[in-house]
């Protein structure tokens, strides 16, 4: 609940126009060196296959049926926005980038809803592109792409959106998710 209400608060614009993209102007802040090289092992840690989805891997049977009770409850809750095998495909790998980056699964799906609504291809007034409005210049600081349209690719927007995302907020904000969600937004930094 907390993190929902830190969703709204965060980007209040979110329910005015539900199509448009509000990600905010991001600044290119001075990143020591050493969070630098943190990050780019976080992005490279097992390589993005732009042919197959990651697999989640489960330490216990309970785990399984948490993560298949998940699934089954967010399929419901996109079936207007994407046919079967996009949500599928898009909340088995939102679920394995979370959990990669030790984020909740449903705190992505939340500021993915107030970021792009979905949208895989939205780009911002601020330039910020797919899913999880990430900024082009996180592409060029982490991994040398001056390419932004990597940024479309779906496990790519989702491996950066999360890495970014726990970096605000363990690094920069001290683990408070209102600060780290606004400074992922753009209204902080």
């Amino acid at each position: 609940m907390i993190a929902r209400r830190a969703l709204l608060l965060a980007s209040p614009w979110a329910f005015i126009a539900p199509g448009m993209a509000w990600a905010g102007a991001q600044a290119e802040e001075p990143i020591a060196e050493s969070a630098l090289n943190g990050l780019r092992a976080a992005i490279a840690g097992d390589p993005v296959d732009y042919h197959r989805l990651p697999q989640p891997l489960f330490p216990d049977q309970e785990s399984r049926l948490l993560y298949l009770r998940w699934l089954g409850a967010m399929n419901r809750r996109l079936t207007s926005r994407m046919d079967w095998e996009q949500r599928r495909d898009f909340l088995q790998t939102v679920w394995y980038e979370a959990r990669r980056a030790s984020l909740d699964p449903a705190l992505v799906l939340g500021l993915i809803q107030v970021e792009s609504n979905f949208n895989k291809f939205a780009v911002s007034r601020a330039g910020a592109r797919g899913f999880m409005q990430v900024m082009p210049f996180w592409a060029k600081l982490l991994v040398g792409k001056s390419d932004a349209s990597v940024l479309f690719h779906m496990q790519t927007n989702l491996r950066f959106g999360c890495v970014i995302l726990r970096y605000y907020l363990r690094d920069r904000e001290n683990g408070d998710l209102f600060l780290a969600l606004g400074r992922y937004n753009g209204s902080r930094g």
